[in-house]
């Protein structure tokens, strides 16, 4: 059988992904890796989680969390999610909330609700690569957000419009961003909201980081700040995606989005559609553990992140030739490396793995167009010191030796 004549169109934009491949590379005890951006499993929470998986199935809860349940999600959790949202400055009610498999679930589903083909996605230059992938499946066209500048609305809509289509959203990921660990600051935050007033299209907000701030000074998700310019969340474009993989545990898949109600019932629609509703046990089980040990958890875990942060950005002041430059993160998981013109990343980490062994992302996956071939990212969150220092010396090498 030759599948290519049949499969759809937008077959031709999916593509493996970069990091996915590079985590293959942990299994080679020989390789220091910066390249999977993933939480320490050393730092996940097992002895709650094993006791929680014990005491639901072990009580009278056992039916509910192994049966068919609503596609919104575990109304226990749904509520406690309410609760951290207002914290943020968010109100809200259950009704704003629907639980998905993993934030990337979230963008996958988003995707599919505002996408049509050659729509116009406008996403950051570089940006994070899963979000590309989730919505490349849907066959837009990419243009360049860039809060910073004064590029007009009106530009961005007649781009779209030559290309076939409108511009439906802008994404990012505003706190300490995936892959240059970039925030943006209040007045790009309100910039956003700006121009997506005056092209009436959604603004999606990857909040998967917001949580891991370690200094700095806080600012206000791009929901909250337009729930204070409208009075409302029921009158925002703004869709709020959240995780619990980057603070309890990733393998659950356990994430959610909150938005207007015309945004979520829409969503439960398509998740009726795929896969009915996530496991509804760990669901469950993110609950229990959320409502006991969230807060103080996320504070050890910030600690830990935050030294290795500290250790990786002093290596690279010791180790790194004066020709590269790289970001100074308040949070998250990663640094962003950018090197000479003349240096392409992908190249530079074929010649990293044959002769020092160690292994990043090259830059160059993180744009729509491929560009940005001079720059690479780091990921801090699993290397403890010592692999950091020894890490960033040899990388520091091979950089000065080409």
């Amino acid at each position: 059988m030759q599948w290519e004549h049949i499969l759809a169109t937008r077959t031709s934009r999916m593509k493996a992904s970069e990091i996915r491949e590079l985590l293959k590379l942990l299994a080679h005890p020989e390789i220091i890796s910066f390249a999977g951006g993933i939480p320490d499993p050393d730092l996940f929470p097992a002895k709650e989680l094993e006791n929680a998986y014990s005491d639901i199935l072990s009580s009278n809860e056992r039916e509910s969390a192994l049966q068919y349940s609503v596609s919104e999600g575990y109304q226990p959790l749904r509520e406690w999610i309410v609760t951290k949202m207002a914290g943020l400055g968010i109100p809200c009610d259950i009704d704003n909330i629907i639980i998905t498999s993993g934030s990337q679930q979230a963008l996958d589903y988003l995707g599919k609700l505002l996408l049509s083909p050659n729509d116009t996605a406008l996403v950051g230059w570089p940006t994070y690569l899963g979000a590309l992938g989730a919505f490349n499946a849907y066959e837009p066209n990419y243009d360049k957000l860039e809060p910073h500048t004064n590029r007009s609305a009106q530009h961005y809509a007649d781009t779209a419009k030559v290309k076939g289509g409108q511009v439906k959203f802008a994404y990012m990921s505003v706190d300490f961003a995936n892959p240059t660990g970039n925030t943006l600051n209040i007045s790009e935050r309100e910039r956003v909201l700006d121009l997506a007033d005056t092209l009436n299209c959604a603004v999606i907000e990857d909040a998967a980081y917001q949580t891991l701030r370690f200094d700095g000074e806080t600012i206000p998700p791009i929901l909250a700040l337009e729930i204070a310019r409208k009075g409302s969340i029921e009158k925002a474009r703004t869709i709020y995606c959240g995780s619990f993989s980057k603070t309890l545990a990733p393998g659950l898949r356990v994430g959610w989005v909150c938005a207007a109600k015309p945004v979520i019932s829409q969503l439960v629609l398509i998740k009726q559609a795929s896969d009915l509703h996530t496991p509804t046990i760990n669901q469950m089980v993110i609950y229990k553990i959320a409502k006991s040990i969230f807060y103080d958890h996320v504070d050890k875990i910030r600690g830990t992140y935050a030294a290795r942060r500290d250790r990786m950005l002093q290596a690279l002041a010791d180790h790194m030739p004066d020709s590269v430059r790289w970001t100074k993160p308040e949070g998250g998981m990663f640094i962003w490396l950018t090197l000479p013109e003349h240096l392409d990343g992908a190249e530079l980490l074929t010649k990293s793995l044959e002769t020092q062994k160690v292994a990043f992302v090259p830059g160059a996956a993180f744009f729509a167009d491929g560009s940005g071939r001079n720059s690479l990212r780091l990921s801090f969150s699993l290397a403890d010191a010592a692999t950091i220092d020894e890490g960033i010396k040899r990388l520091g090498l091979l950089l000065k030796s080409v």
